[in-house]
């Protein structure tokens, strides 16, 4: 038979639910696709990888990313890649490439300009077009995001949507499902989801379910009132009959670290009632995002030169709001910046509010409104507000799958900057090395079914997250001793270790520990 790659010597593990031990195999790869598994002693090639011994699964499904724009910039994506993600899904938290009109697209400008990216685009359709102009490593999946849908339509009022809003949203949906996208997302922690009521979320997530999409949801609190926000996600599953997936579920805040028991009831109860819901976590106990997610949902409104206005003459409004979420002076030594332009302010990067304020001589308020305004908004932070013991929690869960919740970055050029959180380097390997190896928290073949059978059946993702012949030849090669990710919150740009060989669409990107440079990633509609 003719065969392009023959990966010989392995342990299989294929990705499914069933698949509990590694099964000695050699896999033939033709083309983009799977031909055969067995024993191929006698088998020719044009070339032939010998393993060794080591484990062949599926590529990595990652199903919180958020490289929308950072792809067009650089679509190398050495960071997912080298962890052995052959997929993504983004359009997570509401903001995805499209639809971008009005008010969505301009508070978008800032951003698209930092990453050099000089064409704009209204749909997914042109979105695409111009994402296979400038190709890209991983295989790519989108949901819409909520907040692209409301911005387009009614800006970042603070309001009801009007029956015509309604309308017109319901429309940009089914026009972004009918272009690709796989369901809608929600940030309801961001402007302008921040806003929205229940009704109008259901309302919206019929509209997916009739296109056979799914709900992921940043819910609306993932502290204070956490419990509340998993009742919202469930009253939405029920009422629009849709499946529903929580991303990064987590505690945040010590005092609601207890509250997780009642999640998981809340979760398990609705799956009694034949609700469909899953979630996904990442294996860290650190969460990260813009630094001005600090501020009260009420100093975004009108958008994002408003909230600069708000910064400048309305401080002690503001710092009355922020006070009653972060009381205590130490909760500013647990934010940590991550980015901060390139510029004067450059030298934050990796220190905390804490530290900053004191260099600066400043309280750690004045030094939080000075820096959003000195660097118009655009500050990313680390916020390390998590328990262990949860996350060990979490990711036991049958239904809880891995994602990175992070941009695809390199390592060099231009998307290698600031101070990111480690997970966009090492998320995957470190459930295999640190949950899986060193404290056996979930089995290694769990494991892989949570990053690749699992996420492909949630987020019905055809012929790929199972080694089966005839399915894609997205596979990861990798040694279970070793395996582990080596990224850090001081040295976040690091190759994880002991993954070895990655595969995307029957195109080696990594082999022997090396990045190939090759880009054969595929839009997955």
């Amino acid at each position: 038979m003719s065969i392009d790659y023959l990966l010989k010597d392995g342990f299989v593990i294929d990705g499914s639910a069933d698949d509990t031990l590694p099964k000695k195999a050699d896999i033939a790869i033709e083309g983009d696709c799977i031909k055969e598994i067995g024993n191929f002693s006698h088998a020719r090639a044009n070339k032939t990888i010998n393993l060794n011994g080591l484990v062949v699964c599926p590529g990595f499904i990652d199903v919180h990313a958020h490289s929308e724009f950072l792809l067009l910039a650089d679509g190398r994506a050495q960071g997912k890649i080298s962890q052995g993600i052959t997929t993504e899904i983004n359009g997570n938290c509401g903001l995805s490439a499209a639809p971008l009109f009005g008010p969505a697209l301009e508070q978008r400008e800032h951003e698209l300009d930092e990453m050099d990216i000089k064409e704009r685009w209204r749909t997914f359709s042109e979105y695409f077009r111009l994402l296979e102009k400038r190709k890209f490593a991983p295989n790519f999946i989108t949901l819409a995001g909520h907040g692209n849908l409301r911005a387009s339509v009614a800006g970042y009022a603070d309001k009801p949507l009007s029956k015509t809003d309604m309308e017109k949203i319901t429309g940009l949906l089914g026009t972004a499902m009918s272009e690709g996208a796989k369901g809608i997302s929600t940030g309801l922690v961001y402007p302008p989801g921040v806003y929205s009521e229940t009704s109008e979320i259901i309302d919206l997530a019929r509209e997916a379910a009739r296109h056979n999409g799914i709900y992921a949801t940043h819910m609306r609190s993932e502290g204070d009132n956490l419990l509340e926000s998993v009742d919202e996600v469930i009253e939405i599953a029920r009422e629009s009959k849709i499946h529903a997936h929580i991303s990064h579920l987590k505690t945040s805040g010590e005092k609601n670290w207890k509250k997780l028991r009642s999640v998981f009831d809340r979760i398990e109860q609705a799956h009694g009632e034949g609700l469909s819901i899953t979630c996904d976590r990442y294996p860290y106990t650190a969460s990260s995002t813009d630094l001005d997610i600090i501020l009260p949902s009420w100093a975004f409104e009108g958008g994002y030169k408003k909230e600069i206005a708000r910064l400048k003459t309305q401080r002690e409004r503001l710092a009355d709001d922020i006070l009653k979420d972060y009381p205590k002076a130490s909760c500013w030594d647990n934010i940590i910046i991550s980015s901060a332009g390139q510029g004067r302010n450059k030298w934050m990067q990796g220190k905390s509010i804490s530290d900053i304020s004191k260099s600066l001589n400043k309280t750690s308020l004045t030094s939080l409104f000075d820096l959003l305004i000195e660097e118009n908004l655009d500050v990313g932070a680390i916020f390390f507000l998590m328990n262990e013991e949860n996350l060990k929690s979490i990711l036991k869960r049958p239904y809880t799958v891995i994602g990175t919740d992070s941009a695809a970055r390199s390592f060099d050029g231009i998307t290698a900057k600031g101070m990111p959180h480690p997970r966009g380097f090492g998320a995957f390997p470190r459930v295999l090395g640190r949950y899986v190896r060193e404290q056996g928290i979930i089995l290694l073949s769990e494991a892989i079914y949570k990053m690749t059978g699992l996420p492909a059946k949630i987020f019905r993702i055809n012929n790929r997250g199972i080694i089966k012949k005839g399915f894609f030849a997205d596979i990861t090669v990798f040694d279970p001793e070793k395996v582990n990710g080596a990224a850090d919150f001081s040295n976040p740009f690091q190759k994880p270790e002991g993954i070895y060989h990655v595969f995307i669409n029957g195109i080696p990107v990594l082999l022997d520990g090396g990045i190939t440079g090759a880009l054969p990633g595929r839009i997955l509609k």
